[in-house]
């Protein structure tokens, strides 16, 4: 029995391996992507899709409980209190993209020791940034979720869930540049496997405190916050240089021995993470008015946004991938000073992603509306979700686009037109957009095509910005042969 049952799994790998050199060679006469360059490119990416769709499940689980458990008013609560934490998570974002460029650079160009000091620099820089917004958080939850609409039921809720998952927000600025470290160097397996294990507690502990123990908000915030935690000390080992049974040790590890800071590297980390920072939190800011505009709608229209966002973040979940792909395969080229090389790895991953993500929204689009009642069941509230669920999954192209053009600029240290095209997209065009469904007939309209807008415009800019290969110019001042010359611009 037992031979058959390996002949059987012999027979299915076999077939598995055919069918995907099968794709991989349809992929290459089609002129999508090189067939070398798409293993790179997968090696690279899958574990930080998996990992993407494990740290934005986390959202998204407490997003669906609390609807099951308590409705749409406590899940437009914690629609107010994502955007503040999305907000704050946005700067180790930013922070964590400034990482990776120039890891990956200096780690490509041979300078292992040098990228250590990049990751210190970038933990300390860490700790300033978080440590004022958790205090702020915690202090001012309640009046800064009516500042967005909240009242009654949305407000207590979203109060709570802020005040319980801020502290957990020192954690996870660590777990972002942990993560982004990892992917410079070619890791991006190890920070998969603990940001999965990471995301597997989060579902366990919520469905229990808030379904089984019955603690609502309150225990879709402890299931969070704990889980979050528990990845930040899980990677630390690994950061620290150990391995884990073997295998994971940070080949560029942390130590408290030695320099923690370098004034250069710092310089160069806070010119490339600034633009990051700055694009990603005003990005976040601009969720903002979108909620209030939501909420003059009312809870069920603040709910129904949510999802929708929480379904483009999941879809989100593959430009993590592709864009962290880019960013390392695109920055390693550059480090090593070979141009022509980089610029096609970025266009073959860009043309990939285009690819994948017409693929993957069009599920999502046929599947909109049982979609829509995984966290709502009223009839009416299923039918408005899921017309945010269909706009969100097309918004999601350019979105998946977007990142892996923003992936290759980053892995240049171009990170400033991503966020001038990140501004355009959200204030010039989605939020007048959007607010005139509160002056004209368009109603909710508004709102739809506020959340196209601000994906598909930043990503045509930054395409151009491709296209011109002026990234390549901005990437000569940051790589390893440039250290000595602080003063090119």
């Amino acid at each position: 029995m037992r031979s058959r049952l390996r002949a059987a799994a012999r027979r299915l790998r076999g077939a598995l391996s055919r069918l995907g050199s099968a794709a991989a060679d349809g992929l290459d006469r089609a002129g999508v992507i090189d067939r070398g360059r798409l293993r790179e490119t997968l090696d690279l990416a899958w574990p930080r899709i998996v990992t993407g769709f494990a740290i934005m499940s986390k959202n998204t689980v407490d997003l669906a409980v609390v609807g099951i458990a308590l409705g749409a008013p406590s899940v437009a609560g914690l629609a107010f209190a994502f955007a503040y934490w999305q907000l704050a998570k946005f700067v180790s974002i930013g922070l964590a993209g400034g990482t990776v460029s120039l890891v990956s650079q200096n780690y490509g160009g041979g300078e292992g020791g040098r990228a250590a000091l990049v990751v210190k620099g970038s933990l300390v820089a860490a700790l300033a940034l978080v440590a004022p917004i958790i205090a702020g958080f915690v202090a001012f939850a309640e009046p800064l979720i009516a500042l967005v609409g909240g009242e009654g039921t949305a407000l207590r809720a979203g109060t709570t869930y802020l005040v319980v998952t801020a502290p957990a927000l020192a954690f996870e600025f660590f777990n972002m540049i942990a993560s982004r470290t990892y992917a410079g160097v070619g890791d991006t397996f190890t920070p998969m496997v603990v940001r999965a294990g990471g995301a597997i507690l989060n579902v366990v502990l919520t469905v229990w405190l808030v379904l089984g123990v019955g603690l609502g908000v309150l225990g879709a915030g402890l299931g969070t916050a704990v889980s979050i935690a528990a990845v930040g000390i899980a990677l630390s080992w690994g950061m620290t240089g150990r391995s884990y049974f073997g295998h994971g040790a940070s080949p560029v590890p942390v130590g408290r021995a030695g320099p923690w800071i370098d004034a250069d590297l710092v310089r160069q980390l806070l010119r490339v993470s600034a633009p990051l920072i700055a694009r990603r939190v005003a990005e976040g800011v601009a969720v903002f008015p979108l909620l209030w505009i939501a909420s003059s709608f009312g809870d069920a229209t603040v709910a129904a946004l949510e999802v929708g966002r929480r379904v483009r973040a999941l879809l989100g979940s593959f430009s993590w991938g592709f864009s962290i792909a880019a960013s390392t395969l695109v920055g390693q080229r550059l480090g090593a000073g070979e141009e022509s090389l980089a610029t096609e790895y970025g266009r073959d991953v860009i043309r990939l992603s285009a690819l994948v993500y017409v693929l993957a929204s069009a599920v999502v689009v046929l599947a909109a509306d049982p979609i829509a009642g995984v966290f709502v069941d009223d009839p009416a509230a299923v039918a408005a979700t899921a017309a945010f669920v269909v706009v969100a999954a097309v918004s999601a192209i350019p979105l998946g686009v977007g990142g892996s053009v923003t992936g290759s600029l980053r892995g240049a240290g171009d990170t400033r037109w991503p966020f001038a095209a990140s501004m355009v997209g959200s204030y010039v065009v989605a939020i007048p957009v959007a607010l005139l469904g509160l002056a004209t007939p368009l109603g909710v309209g508004g709102l739809y095509a506020a959340v196209i807008a601000e994906k598909l415009v930043p990503a045509g800019l930054n395409l151009a910005r491709f296209r011109s290969n002026r990234w390549q110019a901005v990437s000569r001042q940051y790589r390893p042969d440039a250290a000595d010359d602080s003063s090119v611009e």
